[in-house]
């Protein structure tokens, strides 16, 4: 599935609803890429960020 900033994702084993804040690739030190999709999301009033593998998240209104 390709995502695009402002989708609405969920990982495909639940949790909260998080805004897709940017895609594309992440390059590492000793070579070669990989696709990363970075998340925001809220818990309580603390923001939270993180980067995953597209392959594990789903849009939030459709089923895993």
């Amino acid at each position: 599935m390709t995502f695009k900033v402002g989708d609405v994702v969920k990982l495909k084993s639940g949790g909260p609803d998080m805004t897709v804040d940017y895609v594309g690739e992440v390059e590492f030190p000793h070579g070669g890429k990989a696709p990363t999709v970075s998340c925001t999301w809220f818990v309580g009033k603390k923001l939270e960020r993180n980067s995953f593998k597209p392959e594990v998240l789903a849009l939030a209104n459709s089923p895993n």
